[in-house]
């Protein structure tokens, strides 16, 4: 904990008018919950008039975009929120991930062509599309390698994604009423893997600690019967990646964090204004068309996401005990109403954007290794 920090009101700052009650409220208690690990005053949910002129600490549900933005809210660095800072809106996508098609494709505007090149070995083969036009050739140049993954960059939990296997199904997606809409916003093709563990691997830098973590992530059905997020398993360490690779580690693992550092030092290249806090990537590992094994980060969150609560769990453990060398946490979200699991601590107990209820929660346990 550092001086500047204890003195700071920690405050939840919901950026989405139309935010889902689930998310205020678990953005309000994670912000409680870091303010008592910190010794800092909670400061509530953001109110302009109440917490103009207040030193404060944000915790942002999503990435703060345009210097205006950051600009009201007195964020100049890293050291004033637990997330992030991009210039541009898609720099916090999964658009960043691919490149375009061709030079002539449509870009928004501060597209880094460096950032592509920076990671085209530690992600899977893709393109971004930002208009109707590029679609059909950029689905037509990875269709040769076999199905592609369709995934709208500002969905979340793997919402709006589909699975394309022919030309003539893409053709079909092209010609709804909406995919004019969809495409300019934005889209990612993706190659489709089969039988994937996605990994999470992560840095968080709060109050002068700095937490490494990897772990893996898996899916849940919510009320309608879609596979969603469904939470994380995180080893987590005090120091930097190297604290986190002097354990022992499967090489898939190894593998996984090597390619998150080589996506996390391309950001700071590419797009220089851009600074985080919390730094998440996530890393899919599986089956290509033709068999073969394939690893790349999918995308990267430098906001609060659905890992943040087991995180804050970790900060608590060696803010608890500073000799723990690693700890083992895990966040929770379910759709089915259950008596919460033994030492499990409750973050969010209601109903969902998109189901009648949703349960979320930590595990915390030692780390044997």
């Amino acid at each position: 904990m550092t001086p500047t920090l204890s003195s700071k009101l920690v405050v939840a700052h919901s950026l989405r008018a139309d935010a889902p009650q689930h998310e205020v409220q678990t953005n309000k208690a994670l912000a409680r919950w870091l303010a008592q690990i910190l010794g800092c005053t909670f400061g509530g949910s953001y109110d302009p008039e109440k917490h103009q002129g207040c030193d404060v600490y944000w915790l942002p549900t999503q990435t703060i975009v345009g210097a205006a933005n950051a600009q009201a809210l007195g964020i100049k660095g890293p050291d004033d929120l637990w997330g992030g800072y991009v210039e541009y809106d898609f720099i916090c996508t999964k658009a960043i991930s691919h490149g375009l098609r061709s030079h002539l494709a449509r870009a928004p505007q501060g597209w880094s062509p460096l950032f592509s090149e920076r990671v085209r070995n530690v992600v899977l083969d893709g393109l971004s599309v930002f208009a109707l036009e590029d679609a059909r050739p950029a689905a037509e140049h990875l269709l040769y390698a076999g199905p592609i993954r369709l995934k709208p960059i500002h969905a979340c939990a793997g919402r709006g994604q589909a699975v394309i296997k022919s030309l003539d199904a893409f053709d079909e997606i092209l010609a709804r009423p909406e995919a004019q809409k969809i495409f300019s916003e934005g889209v990612v093709l993706e190659q489709d893997l089969s039988q994937v563990v996605t990994h999470s691997v992560g840095q968080s830098f709060i109050g002068g600690r700095v937490l490494s973590y990897c772990g893996d992530q898996y899916l849940t059905e919510d009320g309608q019967g879609e596979e969603v997020y469904g939470g994380s398993n995180l080893l987590v360490v005090q120091g930097g990646y190297d604290a986190l690779l002097a354990l022992d580690l499967p090489d898939d693992v190894r593998l996984a964090i090597e390619q998150a550092q080589v996506f996390d030092n391309a950001a700071d290249e590419a797009y220089p204004r851009f600074f985080a806090s919390r730094r998440n990537y996530d890393i899919a590992q599986g089956l290509d068309a033709n068999g073969n094994a394939r690893s790349g980060v999918l995308e990267q969150s430098w906001r609060m996401g659905g890992a943040s609560s087991a995180e804050i769990a970790a900060l608590q453990a060696f803010v608890n005990d500073p000799g723990i060398r690693a700890i083992r946490v895990s966040s929770v979200e379910t759709y089915i109403d259950q008596t919460l699991p033994a030492d499990a601590i409750e973050v969010y107990r209601g109903p969902a954007e998109n189901s009648a209820f949703l349960l979320k929660y930590v595990t915390v346990k030692p780390y044997d290794g």
